[in-house]
């Protein structure tokens, strides 16, 4: 078993007397300084007399495949997870435990908001090893095992990641109120100017600030574990993301950013829930547009994005749309032109949707529902007959598709190692047919992987035939929606890994 840090519990007596002395200071002050010293006294043993006994009996560690955390001091409570459940590892390092040579693993589960396990105030040595013990057992490997290899893929530079952020039409717009506002105030002493720049500055602060210091020192890597990114300014964060946790991805390109050539890649990570769903949901906050798609084909092995033949619509903003055996592709945007890529077997649900003025034009838009985040797959304005055809091909696909060993616990148990197939360098524009449109990434086909690295794919189990129907297929009901789900009775032999 294993406890945090010792430099924990002074923490947090220093931190408790602090706001102490500032909330309850003030008012006894008016009996004397005497009084303020003896309450801080008794603060301070009073919140020690607490402290330490619960750091003391707060113990985790590992046993066999699960995680068992003990905790409470007054009200003792054990939990016993099994590391099956791991959706996403991170080892974050806020400023204050940096100086102290410390770090907090956070450990992500399925189960949504509330399922998360924080053990904070961890040496960083040790974090990091757990880490990669937690890692090892999740893919049914040892526990002793040894960190997987990684390869290089990304790193931002920070100048691009500057002139990105700058270069965006709300920031624009906001730096150029802001000078106009205090050149104004400036000029004609006008302190009532003030009430306006406070606004502009707080928003410059969250949306240009805030991502600045985020983002910068950003770098991503691929490994048999899955994807992992390291970033931050003042918070080091080191994100693994394990194969297959990644359920949705959209590339998003603004307006002024097609100028540069360079996109964001956003994605629906299983197991994150809530805030922090959002604080985990961006993948490359800035990348040339042929990295970014280069990313969604290492996410969602053995398929190219760029070869789905996509379908536009007769709407006065299009929007194309597209589906293979293996990802449901959509584009649309004027002045934001987002990707939305969802492979068919993490489709949760397929639906027919059409309000009272598109049933009088006859159109209908087909919603794609994935789980929580960023990323909505939808395509709308389509003809009836045809949206039908899409709906049925996504459920048909995505049947096929799910396996008996299509899950993704256990990921080394199942994974093999094999190189991306030849037909990744041929054109995207390939094989889109008659009245069909390839991706707008035709310009910029995408190329092996560098040097011939391998890549760690989840092999796919061939699914009945088209003349074989596999029980439990999905029916269609009078809505027009699809039951996409995959079922859960699936055996699973249980490894014990060795100690």
């Amino acid at each position: 078993m294993f406890r945090s840090h010792w430099m924990i519990v002074p923490l947090q007596v220093i931190a408790v007397t602090l706001v102490f002395v500032a909330l309850v200071g003030p008012i006894l002050n008016t009996f004397g300084l005497a009084w303020v010293v003896m309450m801080a006294v008794a603060v301070v043993f009073g919140t020690l007399a607490y402290a330490l006994p619960a750091w003391w009996y707060a113990t985790f560690g590992l046993r066999e495949d699960h995680l068992v955390v003990h905790s409470g001091l007054v009200m003792r409570s054990s939990r016993e997870v099994p590391l099956s459940r791991l959706q996403a590892v991170d080892v974050v390092r806020p400023l204050l435990l940096q100086v102290f040579g410390m770090a907090e693993l956070r450990i992500e589960l399925a189960g949504g908001d509330g399922s998360d396990i924080r053990l904070r105030c961890l040496p960083r040595v040790l974090a990091e090893r757990l880490r990669v013990a937690v890692l090892a057992h999740a893919a049914g490997l040892p526990g002793r095992s040894p960190e997987a290899p990684e390869w290089p893929f990304y790193r931002l530079p920070f100048l691009l990641l500057l002139g990105a952020l700058t270069f965006r039409v709300p920031i624009l717009l906001s730096f150029i109120a802001l000078l106009m506002l205090a050149t104004a105030g400036a000029v004609f002493a006008e302190p009532g100017v003030v009430g306006a720049l406070l606004p502009l500055t707080l928003g410059l602060l969250r949306y240009f600030w805030g991502p600045l210091a985020r983002y910068t020192d950003y770098y991503a890597s691929l490994s048999s574990d899955g994807l992992r990114l390291r970033y931050g300014m003042f918070q080091r964060r080191m994100q693994t993301v394990p194969p297959g946790r990644v359920q949705a991805v959209r590339v998003v390109e603004p307006l002024l950013w097609r100028a540069l050539g360079v996109a964001r890649v956003e994605a629906n990570v299983a197991g994150y829930a809530g805030a922090r769903q959002g604080d985990s949901a961006t993948l490359l906050p800035v990348a040339p547009r042929r990295t970014a798609f280069a990313l969604v084909n290492e996410l969602f092995p053995e398929s190219e994005a760029a070869h789905v033949p996509l379908v536009p619509n007769d709407r006065p903003v299009p929007s194309l749309v597209g589906v293979d055996e293996h990802l449901f592709v959509s584009t649309h945007g004027l002045f934001c032109l987002v990707t939305e890529v969802v492979p068919v077997e993490r489709v949760q649900a397929v639906r027919l949707v059409a309000g009272p003025l598109a049933r009088l034009t006859g159109r209908v838009a087909v919603d794609v529902d994935t789980p929580p985040g960023p990323v909505r797959a939808k395509a709308h304005g389509r003809d009836a007959r045809e949206a039908r055809r899409f709906l049925d091909a996504l459920a048909e696909h995505g049947r096929r598709a799910r396996g008996p060993a299509a899950g993704t616990e256990r990921w080394a148990t199942r994974a093999t190692l094999t190189r991306r197939p030849e037909a990744a360098g041929r054109p995207f524009s390939e094989g889109a047919g008659a009245g069909e449109h390839a991706p707008a990434e035709a310009q910029a086909p995408a190329a092996p992987p560098p040097g011939g690295r391998p890549r760690f794919l989840e092999p796919r189990t061939g699914g009945p035939g088209p003349e074989d129907p596999a029980p439990g297929a999905p029916e269609t009901g009078r809505d027009g929606t699809h039951d996409t789900s995959a079922g859960d009775g699936t055996e699973r032999a249980r490894d014990t890994p060795e100690r």
